[in-house]
C-alpha cells in the first residue's frame, strides 16, 4: 500500500498544471497516468523513415495564452517554447522540437508515475483507496484530470458527482500524419474549413525547431466526419483521410512516403461545465480538465491550477 497525501490521476496539462502549483507550495503530489507519455492531447509522434526521422503533433497544434498568468506560466518554459508563424492574428506557442516538449517541461521535478492504470476507486476513512494492476494507493486528495466520461466511468453511477459529469459530451477528432518529398507542393501554412471533412491542415514541417528531407502534413477531420469513421482501423483511416489531403494540397495521393492516422476518441468539449472543477462535499475529490472550460490548452491549465489553489486554500485554514 502506497500512502500519499494527494494523488492526481491523469498526467494532461490539468494533472501537471495542478502538481506544479502543488509542488510550489511545499507538497509532493503523485501522478499516475496508464499511457506511455505525459501531456495527453499534447503530443508528438516520433517516426524513423530511411531518410531521417520525422515527427508529427498529432495532438494541440499549438497553445495561445489570454490568461495572464498562463502566458507567465509559458514564458518560463525558456527554449522548449517558440512562436509559429502561421500568419494567425494572435501568436501561436508551439513546443520545440515538437509539442510534447511542452508538457515535459511542466513534469520537471513531479513525482509521475506512468503506465498505471486506475482500475478502481473507493471512498475510506480519511481519504480515497485507488486499486491499480499491480499496486494500491491510499490518499487524502484525489484529483481527477482525464476526459470527462472516464471520469464518469471512474466514479460509477452511485457518486454524487457522477450525473454532473456524465453531461459534459466530448467529440472526437481523427487526425492524419502525412510525409511528402521535400520539393512536394506547399500551398500554405495552414488552413481552417469548417465545410470540409478535413478541418484543420498544418504544415507541420513550418514550425520551428522541424527541420528535415520532409514535407510533414497534419490533418485533423472534424467532428461529424471524425465521428462517422470513428470505429475503423488506423489504417482504414488513413486510407481516407489522405487522398483528400492530396487533393487539397495538390499531390497524388501515392506520393506520399508515409502516412498514418491517430483516433483521439475525447477531443473537443461540445458543453463545458462552466466551472474550473468539481469537488465532493467533504473536499476530498476534485474532478478537472479542459471540458470543465472549454476545448483549449489554456483551460486545462486553469482547471489544473484552481484545483492546486483550492486544496492550499482549504489546507491552509485547518
Amino acid at each position: 500500500m502506497m500512502d500519499c497525501k494527494i494523488t492526481i490521476v491523469g498526467a494532461g496539462i490539468t494533472g501537471l498544471a495542478c502538481a506544479q502549483r502543488l509542488v510550489r507550495d511545499g507538497y509532493t503530489p503523485l501522478v499516475l497516468d496508464k499511457g506511455r507519455g505525459i501531456g495527453g492531447r499534447i503530443a508528438t509522434r516520433r517516426v524513423m523513415l530511411p531518410d531521417g526521422a520525422i515527427g508529427f503533433d498529432h495532438g494541440a497544434q499549438y497553445l495561445t495564452a489570454r490568461d495572464r498568468a498562463f502566458a507567465a506560466a509559458l514564458q518560463g518554459l525558456g527554449s522548449a517554447s517558440a512562436v509559429w508563424c502561421d500568419g494567425a492574428a494572435e501568436p501561436h506557442l508551439v513546443g520545440v522540437p515538437g509539442m510534447s516538449s511542452l508538457p515535459r517541461s511542466l513534469a520537471n521535478g513531479l513525482d509521475v508515475q506512468l503506465g498505471k492504470e486506475v482500475t478502481a476507486m473507493r471512498a475510506v476513512q480519511g481519504g480515497w483507496e485507488l486499486d491499480l494492476s499491480q499496486m494500491r494507493v491510499q490518499s487524502h486528495h484525489l484529483v481527477i484530470t482525464v476526459p470527462a466520461p472516464q471520469a464518469a466511468a471512474l466514479l460509477g453511477t452511485d457518486h454524487a458527482l457522477h450525473s454532473r459529469i456524465a453531461k459534459i459530451a466530448m467529440a472526437p477528432c481523427l487526425t492524419l500524419m502525412a510525409a511528402l518529398p521535400g520539393d512536394a507542393p506547399r500551398p500554405f501554412v495552414s488552413r481552417v474549413s469548417d465545410d470540409h471533412p478535413l478541418a484543420w491542415i498544418a504544415q507541420n514541417s513550418t514550425k520551428p525547431g522541424r527541420a528535415g528531407v520532409f514535407t510533414t502534413w497534419v490533418a485533423q477531420a472534424g467532428a461529424e466526419w471524425s465521428e462517422r469513421h470513428l470505429e475503423e482501423t488506423p489504417e482504414i483511416i488513413a486510407a481516407r483521410m489522405l487522398p483528400m489531403l492530396a487533393e487539397v494540397i495538390g499531390v497524388a495521393p501515392q506520393s506520399a512516403v508515409y502516412a498514418s492516422a491517430h483516433r483521439w476518441r475525447y477531443a473537443q468539449t461540445i458543453a463545458p461545465l462552466g466551472a474550473p472543477f468539481l469537488c465532493s462535499n467533504d473536499a476530498t475529490l476534485f474532478v478537472g480538465g479542459d471540458w470543465c472550460l472549454g476545448a483549449r490548452v489554456e483551460a486545462a491549465w486553469l482547471s489544473g491550477t484552481a484545483i492546486a489553489q483550492a486544496i492550499i486554500d482549504q489546507s491552509r485554514r485547518l
